[in-house]
């Protein structure tokens, strides 16, 4: 098995997880619909989970999984035959920034149609890491993904939850080919949502368009796919503003390089997971999890209530902000 990126603190020593193992369940997740307190320590390329404080733990995040977690259904029932999964792969590592501009917008990007994984999805900018500090890989990412290469001192940082992740995401798509544990990033810039759009240049052959969302809207989605396969919530449970908004402004990148505006219905960022393996255009179910972190985090920094229909209360401990950008080159 390759150098384990995900390890989880079990029986008092360190152990890899193996491919097809559900790390929720392992880390004791019951039936219930999460999220569940876990305590996280990272160092370069690697992350060490437990159910319990350990020494050197750096926060205690919440981890969750979609209840269609095709890993947990294969520990819930016996494997037919030809459902062998990789037995010398262990569980990667992926780092997803939510980049806050200083006016309270994030930025999602859409996964071309191209892609072999999560085509046509909106998502925040991220990807796979190796051997690097975790704030180093999702900012390198965020950079080749959209060309933006955040000032020294002009942000700060948070970590925000964990989510496992498979593709395909459900056994009616398929049996599993990449397992990841997700961490969420927030990183808020000390610039606006239009001094940063004047200096995006997404990468066209993974982005194929961007968007900035406002809390209201952010609420819709997140509440829209809460861990069950309900469809998305009626009118009249969406926040005031966003039954009469029916378009997000976009922009859309064109094979060349080139942009162009996109009037994006809203309708399209409210839709839940498809049981079939359509490239159906839609928010990620774990996007949609980070965005009600990231918006249980801006109500604690104003003191508002936050409502439990979009968002589950989850408590950070110790979350280690820097200012600081490193030039450290990726693995």
């Amino acid at each position: 098995m390759a150098a384990a990126r995900v390890l989880l603190l079990l029986s008092g020593r360190p152990e890899s997880v193996g491919f097809a193992q559900s790390v929720c369940g392992l880390l004791g997740a019951g039936p219930g619909p999460g999220p569940w307190p876990t305590h996280c320590g990272w160092k370069p390329g690697q992350l060490l989970l437990s159910d319990r404080p350990f020494p050197g733990a750096s926060a205690r995040l919440p981890l969750q999984r979609p209840p269609f977690c095709p890993f947990a259904a294969l520990d819930q029932q016996p494997r037919p035959p030809g459902t062998e999964l990789p037995t010398s792969r262990g569980v990667d590592l992926g780092v997803a920034i939510i980049l806050q501009s200083s006016d309270q917008t994030v930025l999602l990007t859409r996964r071309t149609r191209t892609l072999r994984v999560s085509p046509n999805l909106w998502v925040p900018p991220g990807g796979h890491v190796e051997l690097e500090e975790l704030l180093d890989g999702g900012l390198r990412e965020l950079r080749e993904e959209s060309g933006l290469q955040l000032p020294a001192g002009q942000f700060s940082w948070v970590p925000l939850g964990l989510w496992e992740s498979a593709y395909p995401p459900r056994l009616s798509w398929g049996l599993p080919k990449y397992h990841h544990i997700i961490l969420y990033l927030l990183v808020i810039s000390q610039e606006s949502e239009q001094q940063l759009q004047a200096r995006i240049q997404p990468n066209p052959s993974e982005v194929s368009a961007f968007t900035w969302l406002g809390a209201d809207v952010a609420a819709a989605v997140a509440a829209t796919e809460d861990g069950t396969e309900t469809p998305g919530l009626p009118s009249q449970e969406l926040p005031p503003s966003v039954p009469q908004l029916s378009l997000c402004s976009a922009v859309e990148i064109e094979k060349n390089g080139g942009a162009r505006p996109l009037a994006l219905p809203v309708s399209t960022l409210l839709r839940t997971t498809p049981a079939t393996t359509e490239d159906t255009e839609r928010v990620s179910t774990g996007t949609k999890f980070a965005l009600g972190l990231w918006l249980q985090h801006l109500a604690r920094q104003s003191g508002a209530h936050v409502d439990p229909g979009c968002a589950k209360e989850v408590q950070n401990a110790d979350p280690r902000h820097t200012n600081q950008e490193s030039d450290k080159p990726s693995a």
